[in-house]
């Protein structure tokens, strides 16, 4: 029985992804289909080490390569768009056993992919007054920014820093983008930390009731010092444009975003 265009297409498709265990179709001649596989490869390839460049400098040319090969042998993407791929190549990622050694692999890839993530991002900034009270008002988040948590100091790592034992204490750190749209990465203090997770969590809450939850969680007085600190803390993320300002006020209370 003569072999469909679909059949023959996913043969081909099934070839390019991995030519060492699936044979090429026939009647296709040798030449093309190299340059077939080396253009398919090449150009994964190229978008992987694009969105993860200390990635491939780390693991080295050949493991860089074994990896970009189990990807295209073994990932089926979800999404078709070139931009998508670095979520893709976390994906992968994410269902392969950890590799002993890099085993802050996932981490270091989702540390590079946020950056891509936050540059593209289109997610609107909600109404807000520039100008509001932090701690009377209720503080907005910006969409563009992100609290990061990781069991591996990922920003430290490169080729002249491959760490093989965890550290005992977390690494903490802000992702943003800044107005002149470049994304800017700073350590975090535990506390700020949590404080940056409550905004996105309680976004209905004002600045002194995320305060007076946070001296609760931390099993703290609420006293004037603790207060001062964080009004401190939620003025910082206002220079960082993380806290742009507060919820805009209507006749009926809180405008929605």
């Amino acid at each position: 029985m003569a072999e469909s265009l679909r059949e023959l297409q996913l043969r081909f498709a099934a070839h390019l992804r991995d030519p060492q265990q699936q044979p090429a179709p026939a009647r296709i001649d040798a030449r093309r289909l190299q340059v077939y596989r080396e253009l398919y490869f090449n150009n994964i390839q190229s978008l992987l080490a694009a969105n993860f460049p200390v990635i491939a400098r780390t693991l080295g040319e050949q493991h860089w390569l074994s990896l970009v090969r189990a990807f295209c042998r073994e990932h089926r993407a979800r999404s078709p768009l070139f931009p998508e791929i670095g979520q893709e190549f976390i994906h992968f990622l994410d269902t392969r056993p950890t590799d002993s050694g890099a085993p802050w692999l996932l981490e270091l890839a989702h540390y590079e992919w946020i950056e891509l993530a936050l540059q593209i991002s289109d997610a609107p900034m909600p109404p807000h007054d520039p100008d509001g009270d932090l701690l009377a008002g209720v503080p907005v988040l910006s969409p563009w920014c992100r609290a990061l948590a990781y069991q591996w100091p990922v920003h430290q790592i490169g080729p002249d820093h491959r760490p093989t034992s965890l550290p005992s204490q977390p690494t903490l750190l802000l992702a943003r983008r800044q107005a002149d749209g470049r994304i800017a990465f700073s350590e975090l203090s535990a506390l700020l930390y949590r404080l940056l997770e409550r905004l996105e969590l309680h976004p209905e809450l004002s600045g002194h009731q995320q305060l007076h939850a946070l001296a609760q969680e931390a099993a703290v007085p609420a006293d004037a010092a603790f207060l001062a600190n964080g009004g401190a803390m939620l003025q910082l993320l206002r220079t960082r444009d993380c806290v742009p300002g507060t919820r805009l006020e209507t006749a009926d209370g809180p405008r929605q975003a």
